[in-house]
């Protein structure tokens, strides 16, 4: 194995590699059971009888540098986190980086009972919380038998 790879390109095939499989998985569409292998944000959706509740995981960034829209039951997010190098020299050569940085955008198709007029979202911590209401036609209710 030494006779193949020495040091540094090592993790440079272990990068590429990486990447060619995020690559066949990663032309799926995003919805609500379905998600990209190492998308940004990753996020969690769940859903109540009265919303659709999805939380982004999106530690360092500004809010002022987060977008979130819904369009034809698409929910973009959207931003931009910008690189942390802390404590290590800017012109170092990396030899693994886990952390994103740069421009970003997630698109989650919504079920068809969501409510484009009712939506919430906050972020706090590090979260982006999203709630999106759901139709009254859509919501569980009990029938009378007569």
């Amino acid at each position: 194995m030494s006779d193949l790879f020495s040091g540094a390109d090592l993790f440079s095939e272990l990068d590429r590699m990486q990447r060619q499989m995020a690559s066949l998985f990663g032309g799926f569409p995003s919805s609500l059971r379905t998600g990209r292998f190492g998308a940004f944000p990753p996020v969690n959706i769940g859903s109540t009888d009265d919303s659709i509740e999805i939380v982004a995981f999106a530690p360092g960034i500004k809010q002022d540098k987060l977008e979130v829209s819904i369009d034809k039951g698409l929910l973009t997010i959207s931003g931009e986190r910008e690189a942390a190098y802390h404590g290590c020299d800017p012109e170092a050569r990396l030899y693994a980086q886990e952390r994103f940085a740069g421009a970003f955008r997630r698109v989650i198709e919504l079920p068809q009972g969501a409510d484009p007029d009712k939506v919430q979202a906050r972020y706090a911590n590090g979260c982006l919380s999203i709630r999106v209401g759901k139709r009254e036609s859509s919501k569980p209710r009990a029938i009378a038998i007569q």
